[in-house]
This record gives C-alpha cells, structure tokens and sequence, in this order.
C-alpha cells in the first residue's frame, strides 16, 4: 500500500493514476475551464501516459527575488533597491487571519485534497458550463504556487513572462504534474508559506510582507482580520481590487472574502458582519526602489555601489551571472559611507551651489590608506536627465561606473610631475628661469623611446606678465607657474610623469590612454573628482596608493539561509618613497597657507593642496587632503559650455571664476565637517630651503597667486556628462588677470595637444 504523503490526500503514484483514470474528465475540464473555445483534442495528445511522463518530474524552485538593502558603514539604511519589492518571511510570521483568508478565498478545501482537487473540477465545470464562459477556475493553491513559480523563473522579461501565463494545454498539464511533485515533497503548510510570499498584491508588492506594508505600514504578522481580508481579496486580479485607486471595488472585495470566511468556517457571521463594517483604514506607503530615493543625499554613491557590483568579477564570471544575483536581490550591502562625512559634503554644496545654477559641483572624499569611500555628492540630484537640473550623470567618477568623459583636472595634476621628477633625484630646490613666455621645448623624451616635437610651435605663458623667474619648485607650485613645470617634464621627461599617475590611479575618465605631450604637466588630461581624490590620497599616506572601495560586506539570505559573498578588497602599493611623499606634502601645504589655495584652509588642522582652473574657465578645482582624509571639489559646466566669468553660484556674482575662490571654500567647509571630533596629525614634513634670488630682477611682485596651466589639446569636445574640449587647466590664485590672448580655439584639435592656460 502507498504511503501516504506529509501533507495528507493520496500519494504521488495514487494521483498519476488518477489523474490517467480520468483523462477523458481532464480533456472536458481543459476544453471547459482553460480554453473554453477549443475542443478535447489538445489534451488526447498530452494525455496519454507517455507525454505525461515525458515532462521532467524536478519543479526549479528558484530562490525567490528580495529587495536588496544598502547601508552605511555605520548601519544606516541608505537605499533599497530591487526588481521586485518583497520580504520573504516564515509562516508563523504571518497573521493567522492572513492564513485563513487566502485559504478561504483562493482554495477552501486546500487541506483535504492532494495537488488535484477533483470535485472542485467538476464545481467548475458545471458552472462554467452554466455560464457558457469561464466564471470560476479550478486551479488548486498549489497548482497556483506552481504557475507563480514559472512567473519567477521568469524574470523581467516579458515574452518568458506571457509563456509562464499561457492558458495552454501543455502549460495546464505541466502544471498538474509540477503540483503533484510539490505536495509530495512540502506539505500544506510550507507550500502556504511559499505561495503567501511569491504571489503578487499589487502597487508593486510580491508577498504577504511587502503587500502588508505597501498598504497599511506594518509587518503581516499583525494584520487584522479585515486587513487580512482585503489582501487576499487582492490577488485574485491586483488591478481591479487596487484599493488605492478603486476602494469601492476593494470594499466589496474584501467583505466577499469575508463572507467565504464565515461560510468555511474560519470566523463566526457576527465576526464576519463586523468587520465589513471597518474602513478600509489603509496607511500606505509608497514604494522607495532604487537610488532615486536614497537617503543622505547618496543617490550617486548607491549607484557607484550597483556598478561595482556589476562590473567586478568577484560578484560572478560574466556580467549576465553578476546581474542576476544582483536582480535577485536579498542583499545586505554595508557601505564605506561615512554619515558624517556625506553629511558635510552635501550640506557645503547645498550652501555654495545651487541646483539651478549654470554650473554644478560634484565632490568626493576618500580615506588614505584604504582607498575608502567616504562620501559623494554634487549639486544636481539623482533624477530624470533634463528636469530642473536633475541627472542620472555621476559626476564624480569615471565613465564606465556612470560618470561623464570627465574635466581637465587642471594645475591640479601639478603635483604628480613634481613628485615623478623628486622620485627620480630631482631635489626640491630645482631652479628654472620660468619666463612669463615660452616655446614648448623640442624634442621632449616620451615613452618606448619615442620623442615629443613642438611641430605647431606652440607657445605658452604664464597667468600674468609679472610671473617671472627664477623659480624655486616651493615657490613655483604655490603660484602654480606654467613654465616651471612645463621646464620640469621638459627635463626629466613625459614618460616618468605618465609612470607616475598610473602608480597613483590617475587615468581618464573616459577610459582613454594619457596622451604623451608636455601638456599634460598642465591638466589637459580629463579626470574625475574620485580619481583625483584618490590620486592625493597617496600623499596623505606617504606614497601608499590603494584602490577605491565602496563596500565593506555583502550578507546574502538564500531562502531560509543567510551567507557572506566575497567583495572586492583594495589593493594597496608604494607609488613613490615616504620621501618623496613628505617632499609634496611640504610644497601643497605651501599652498594653503600662503598660496593659491589660503580660502581652502582649516586654520589649525594641518592641510595640503592644490588650486586649479581650465582655461576660459570651464572647470575649476580644489584637490586637498590632511594625513586622515583625501578630498576632491570640481565646479564647472557638465557639458562644457558655460564659461565661468560673469556667473552667479550659490547667489554669488563672480567676474571670474578661480579654484581657489570658488572649490576651496566648498572643500573647506566639507572637510571641517567631515573631520569635526577626529583627531589633526601633522605631516611628516622636509625643509625645502629656499633658493637665493636674483635680486637684480625686479619683474616679479612676489605676491601674486595666478595659478597656471595649459589650454592646449587634442582633446576632443565633451559629452554630456563630462567636461571634453581642448582648453588645459590652468590655476588662478586670489584674482589674477589671464594672459592668454590667443583667440578661443586657435591650436584646438592640433595633434601636439599644447597651449597655454591652467589658472586656479
């Protein structure tokens, strides 16, 4: 004799048997119930034994989609994200009325038959017969898991999704078989909990838990009766018995469910007849999906999280392997996003720059040492490309993680040729004539033995007339000479500058290669504020560079088990020595405290940094760090038209726009807050003497702060989202008055990439 299953009714071997002894009923039951206008003949084929037997008899149970919840690196929720918002929960998690109402509603003999309820067929059969159309179905609970189950396998893809529905013979007898194997293997009780969790309440809710939020804001283990009622009212057709867009359609729903209750047994009728007299009392709460709705102002950090993720191997071999477990959500992804730190940059963009404005900012801050991210922000919100300032563009990172084609970082990049030539035995106190006006040296060594040659003639000058040298590297990185530093890669080469922004992260925002000309000492290579960021990060730890990171963990819940997956760690490497390192944080503090970049200060804390500005002022750049924090400000036009001169930020009217006036004071501001209760180590500073001067020359004022760079560039024109275009970064200090006289456009697209230009 057969055993009996766990769930009660007849076994696996008894409802084949069955459902075989009753195929001429079944073929009526398919031509009445599922395609009432088609004839038996499509079950004769899929009713025999064999065809029967030929469907695999292993139901895919895949693990069910789950919103995935992003936090902070303190355990603050910033965002959940998902393709279907659902919680899965366990059966004694959900109310008892829940359980008894769907029951009631969808399959009343739910506990007493097997996988096929057979007189519930033959109840439909006649009152469809009756009807002459389809007025009741005669699908089990557990046929209807089943279908859910396809609908899961699914996905987002619509054609896979309308096959799963089909109202087909084969899909109908496939399902039978599928049921028969689930009841054998679950049981009533767990094939309950599965159904109560997959199946779908509408406003975008999948499973008792999100639909018990979606509509009333509270967990389904303490729905009332009559909210229970109207939930299981629902899934019979979400759309119809929406109670947010129809509540009298719902009402009526609801007491219909009611009524079932009362009838099967489940609450008595004075029970019943009360609670068709409540409101339908809902508190909704509408859906928080994706980084839109961030919290924090991170809506572009969570996005940079959602792209780490898909495009880094340890999540999976292929990005398709990678998007399905991020689709499948059920994801706990803690963050490195310092609250204090996000806090502070958001609340020093909102006070200097306006989403309105003609220009945006965009700011990042990272941790030396550990290539942590620990805040990201800019001025024009996540949201649709083109409304109010809005935009899904991430303008503080590369454009392979959601970001632009980047901006030319300017006199910014200065500090790396520094360091390049202090890394090959240049000494700190190199001396240059550094005239207001120059050629480009010719040739310049560049990499693969290859040489660099000023074919165009190209020239270059200084901010004002009065920057002329000598000049010592201290003095000449705090006025930011271009023609120091265009001697200095003159001297020691392209290559070993080239070498050293790769050791230090330095790349193009638009995945590019760095191009090999002198140049590119002035900035006319585009970067991001992250890349940056990081970049003088690895002088705030003494020359260590480490890879950016933004997530610290990752749980994964799996049905009814929760696993840790692996996340990418940051790789860390020596760049350059503590030496060379000490020598740059000695010349950036320079800056701050008596250079271009005095409004970027933070009074006692020790700081360093670097001013810098495009030329025609497209862009404009404040890049500094203390030992414990590493922070980049950009502020210019996304798509690289509006010039910064005769502008209004922040309510603030500029004739012109330098990086020390208008990204210093947001950087200040950002990093006062960031740091504000950590503690102020010092950098391990070198004296750097300063150079006898040439007293017989009276050309210089020794007090002017023009930050200086380069304009020149094969650089192409911008794409939205990223500053392109051909003019180079200079730097301009407190106010000084640009040199450049050369029409706009004069040498751009030339292959040599030189000109004049970066101000700060």
């Amino acid at each position: 004799m057969p055993n009996k299953r766990s769930g009660g009714g007849l076994s696996a071997a008894q409802q084949v048997a069955k459902f075989l002894g009753v195929s001429v009923l079944a073929g009526a039951v398919m031509a009445g119930i599922a395609l009432p206008a088609a004839g038996a003949l499509g079950l004769a084929a899929k009713g025999s034994v064999e065809g029967f037997d030929e469907i695999p008899a292993n139901l895919k149970r895949p693990p069910l989609s789950q919103r995935t919840t992003i936090l902070d690196a303190k355990g603050g929720q910033l965002a959940t994200v998902y393709s279907r918002d659902r919680t899965v929960v366990e059966l004694k998690d959900i109310s008892p009325y829940m359980q008894k109402a769907i029951v009631a509603i969808e399959d009343s003999r739910f506990y007493e038959h097997g996988a096929i309820d057979l007189k519930g067929v033959l109840r439909a059969l006649n009152k469809n017969a009756q009807s002459g159309g389809v007025s009741e179905g005669a699908s089990t609970l557990t046929q209807q898991y089943v279908k859910n189950v396809f609908v899961e396998e699914a996905g987002d893809d619509p054609t896979k999704v309308a096959q799963a529905q089909q109202q087909t013979i084969g899909r109908k007898v496939k399902e039978l078989k599928f049921a028969i194997q689930v009841e054998e293997e679950l049981g009533k009780k767990k094939i309950l909990e599965n159904y109560l969790n997959i199946t779908f309440f509408g406003q975008q809710a999948y499973g008792v838990e999100a639909g018990s939020q979606r509509y009333f804001s509270r967990s389904a283990k303490d729905l009332t009766l009559p909210q229970a009622a109207l939930l299981a009212g629902i899934v019979q057709s979400p759309s119809r018995y929406d109670p947010v867009n129809d509540p009298a359609e719902a009402t009526k729903r609801r007491n219909t469910v009611l009524q079932r209750m009362a009838e099967v047994g489940d609450i008595t009728p004075q029970e019943a007849a009360e609670a068709k007299t409540k409101p339908l009392g809902l508190k909704v709460s509408k859906p928080k999906n994706g980084c839109i709705v961030a919290a924090k102002g991170a809506g572009f950090f969570c996005d940079y999280v959602r792209e780490v993720f898909l495009n880094d191997p340890v999540f999976g071999k292929t990005q398709e392997d990678r998007a399905k477990i991020w689709n499948r959500g059920g994801l706990t992804i803690r963050t490195t996003l310092d609250p204090q730190a996000q806090k502070s940059a958001q609340a020093s963009i909102k006070d200097h720059v306006k989403q309105g404005d003609d220009v945006a900012t965009a700011a990042t801050i990272v941790e030396p040492g550990s290539g942590k991210i620990l805040a990201m922000g800019q001025s024009r919100p996540y949201g649709i490309e083109n409304k109010q300032n809005e935009t899904t563009i991430n303008l503080s990172v590369d454009q392979a993680m959601g970001g632009g084609a980047g901006y030319q970082p300017g006199s910014t990049f200065k500090p790396i040729v520094a360091a390049a030539a202090i890394e090959g035995g240049m000494p700190a106190t190199q001396q240059y004539p550094s005239p207001y006006e120059m050629d480009y040296p010719s040739p310049i060594s560049a990499c693969d033995g290859k040489n660099w040659v000023n074919q165009e003639n190209s020239k270059l000058t200084n901010e004002n007339e009065s920057e002329v040298g000598p000049y010592g590297m201290k003095e000449a990185t705090a006025k930011s000479v271009n023609t120091y530093y265009v001697e200095l890669i003159s001297d020691i080469g392209i290559c070993p500058v080239t070498e050293m922004a790769a050791k230090m992260g330095v790349e193009r925002a638009d995945g590019g290669k760095l191009q090999q000309a002198p140049s590119i000492a002035l900035g006319t290579q585009e970067m991001s504020p992250l890349t940056m960021a990081n970049a003088y990060a690895t002088f705030a730890s003494r020359g260590m560079y480490c890879t950016p990171v933004a997530i610290e963990s990752i749980t994964q819940r799996v049905g009814e088990e929760t696993k840790s997956l692996e996340v990418p760690k940051s790789t860390c490497s020596r760049a350059m020595s503590e030496t060379t390192a000490d020598t740059i944080n000695t010349l950036l503090k320079g800056v701050v405290e008596d250079g271009t970049g005095t409004q970027a200060g933070l009074g006692s804390r020790p700081s360093a940094g670097k001013t810098g500005t495009t030329d025609f002022r497209y862009a404009a750049w404040f890049v500094g760090y203390t030992p414990n924090m590493a922070g980049a400000v950009w502020v210019g036009d996304p798509a690289h038209k509006r010039k910064m001169t005769n502008i209004t930020i922040g309510g603030v009217w500029h004739e012109k726009v330098f990086g020390g006036e208008v990204p210093g004071p947001i950087w200040r501001d950002m990093m006062n807050g960031a740091l504000e209760g950590k503690d102020a180590p010092d950098f391990n500073l070198v004296n750097i003497p300063d150079p006898p001067k040439d007293t017989g020359d009276e050309n210089g004022d020794g007090n002017d702060d023009g930050d200086n760079g380069d304009s020149g560039g094969n650089n192409g024109g911008a794409t939205d989202g990223g500053g392109g275009g051909t003019d180079g970064g200079t730097d301009g200090g407190t106010f000084p008055t640009p040199s450049f006289s050369l029409p706009e456009g004069f040498i751009q697209g030339t292959s040599n990439g030189n000109g004049n230009g970066g101000r700060g």
